[in-house]
């Protein structure tokens, strides 16, 4: 029952993990610049996602703009897109694999199918959060290097926004999950493997005892 419902535990860890990959994908602030005029009425942030562009007036005004030429893109930025959505596709095939190796659900085959089906479903999370996670450090990388550059001048340096944090939120859950995922599965089969080992001796023991009241037997 602990392992059920640690399992059950790990898959909710990990769901809200899924919905935090979706949104960190979707979000336009990956990075962010506030800049600010004389006159605070005029101050407007810029925000850069992985698919959109948007503009943010303090009048509250707000206007985005879709990147569909996904070519045009930087090098860095085409594969954070490739590894978020593999993230996400990773996710959801992890969420399908483990569903039947749960304690709590009957169908899914023997222990050992129901094992296997665990296990496999907790790396595909640990997998999700190792893509998201490299996303996220190579944007990352990027936007530092970029920030500390002496020729960019103060209008065009961004700032880590919202959407990397959460993302990063997302990856630790998914660790959590598939961590959970695998170690309950190999604590389960380490358990049964020392019950086997017991029947055993005890089954030895009890061969053992038969034989030796036989040759007493033999001997009376």
């Amino acid at each position: 029952m602990a392992s059920a419902g640690l399992q059950i535990f790990a898959l909710s860890l990990f769901l809200f993990a899924f919905l935090g990959v979706i949104a960190t994908t979707g979000l336009p602030n990956w990075k962010v610049n506030t800049f600010a005029e004389s006159n605070v009425i005029s101050t407007t942030t810029h925000m850069k996602g992985l698919w959109m562009e948007c503009t943010w007036y303090s009048t509250g005004l707000f206007s985005c703009r879709f990147n569909f030429s996904i070519l045009a893109q930087p090098v860095y930025i085409q594969v954070s897109q490739a590894m978020m959505v593999l993230s996400c596709l990773t996710s959801m095939l992890g969420i399908g694999i483990s569903l039947p190796g749960m304690k709590c659900i009957r169908w899914g085959g023997d222990r050992r199918t129901k094992r296997c089906a665990a296990i496999t479903g907790g790396v595909c999370f640990i997998t999700a959060g190792i893509m998201c996670l490299v996303s996220l450090f190579w944007f990352t990388t990027e936007l530092v290097s970029h920030y500390f550059k002496q020729s960019v001048s103060e209008d065009n340096r961004y700032e880590i926004g919202g959407a990397i944090y959460l993302g990063c939120i997302s990856a630790g859950f998914s660790f959590i999950a598939g961590a959970i995922f695998c170690t309950s599965c190999n604590r389960e089969s380490q358990r049964e493997n020392v019950q086997f080992s017991n029947r055993q001796h005890y089954s030895m023991h009890q061969s053992l005892g038969h034989k030796a009241d036989y040759s007493l037997q033999d001997y009376v």
